[in-house]
C-alpha cells in the first residue's frame, strides 16, 4: 500500500491515500488499519482512535488496545487510557503489544502526576520481560522503549544519573535507530554541540574548536551497566 510506504517521510500524505482507500473499502479491517496507523502518525489522534474502535468491533483483537489508549493520552484524558489498559490485562496479546501497554499505562500514570509509580511500573515490566536473560530479537525494540521510557521518568524524578544508564542500555538495544536514545545520551553527556560555521572578524576559521563540557562530568565515573546483551525499544511512536 502507497500509504504505508510514505508514512515515515510524509505521514499528512499517507493519511491522506489511507483515507481514499477506507472510502472505496471501509469493511475491510487492512484498510482501516492503515487509515488508523497513518492517522496516529500524522497526529490525528481523534481519528487514529475512531478508526481503532472501528478495527476492534470488526476483528475484536486486543492488540489494538494499547494504541487506543495512547490515542486517550494524546488527547489529554489518561484516565481514559488507564480503563482501555484495564480492558486489555488478562487477554490474549503478542508480548510486544503487552510491552506497550506498559508504557503507555506508565504515560498515563506521569500524566496524573503520578511519576514515582510510573517509574515502579516500568522497573517491574522489564525485570519480568527482561531479568538477566538476553532478550530475544525480537524483543529487542520492545525492551529497548521500556528502558528509554524508564529513563524519561528518571529525568522527571531528577535521577539523572540513573536515567543515564537507562538511555545507555536502550541505544544498545536499539539498533535500528527506532529511538533517540543515542542523541539522548550524548545530550546527557555534554556531547550535543552546535558548531557556528561563520568566519571570525579577521576573516579566518576559528581553529580552537568550542569547549567540550560533559554533563555527567569529566567522569562523573558512573559505572555504567553494559547493556544487558552486550548489545548496543520504536515509539508514535509510540512511549510518549
Amino acid at each position: 500500500m502507497l500509504a504505508g510506504e510514505l508514512v515515515d517521510e510524509n505521514p499528512e500524505l499517507a493519511y491522506a491515500h489511507a483515507e481514499a482507500a477506507r472510502r472505496r473499502a471501509a469493511r475491510l479491517p487492512i484498510v482501516r488499519e492503515g487509515a488508523a496507523e497513518t492517522a496516529y502518525a500524522a497526529g490525528k489522534y481523534d481519528v487514529a482512535l475512531g478508526e481503532y474502535r472501528a478495527l476492534r468491533r470488526m476483528t475484536g483483537a486486543a492488540e489494538y488496545l494499547p494504541v487506543m489508549a495512547d490515542c486517550e493520552r494524546a488527547l489529554g484524558r489518561p484516565q481514559q487510557a488507564l480503563r482501555l489498559l484495564r480492558e486489555a490485562a488478562g487477554q490474549p496479546m503478542e508480548p510486544a503489544s503487552s510491552v506497550e501497554a506498559k508504557i503507555v499505562e506508565a504515560g498515563a500514570r506521569d500524566d496524573l502526576g503520578q511519576t514515582a509509580e510510573a517509574a515502579r511500573l516500568l522497573r517491574a515490566t522489564i525485570a519480568e520481560v527482561a531479568g538477566n536473560r538476553p532478550p530475544s530479537r525480537a524483543m529487542r525494540l520492545p525492551v529497548a522503549r521500556l528502558r528509554y521510557a524508564l529513563a524519561d521518568v528518571l529525568l522527571t524524578l531528577g535521577n539523572r544519573a540513573d536515567a543515564y544508564v537507562e538511555f545507555v542500555r536502550a541505544a544498545g538495544l536499539d539498533d535500528q535507530g527506532d529511538t533517540d536514545a543515542q542523541e539522548r545520551v550524548d545530550e546527557l553527556d555534554g556531547m550535543n554541540i552546535e558548531f557556528d560555521d561563520s568566519d571570525d572578524e579577521s576573516g579566518h576559521d576559528d581553529e580552537s574548536g568550542p569547549d567540550h563540557e560533559s554533563g555527567l562530568a569529566d567522569g562523573a565515573g558512573l559505572d555504567v551497566d553494559e547493556p544487558d546483551t552486550a548489545e548496543r525499544t520504536d515509539t508514535d511512536d509510540t512511549y510518549r
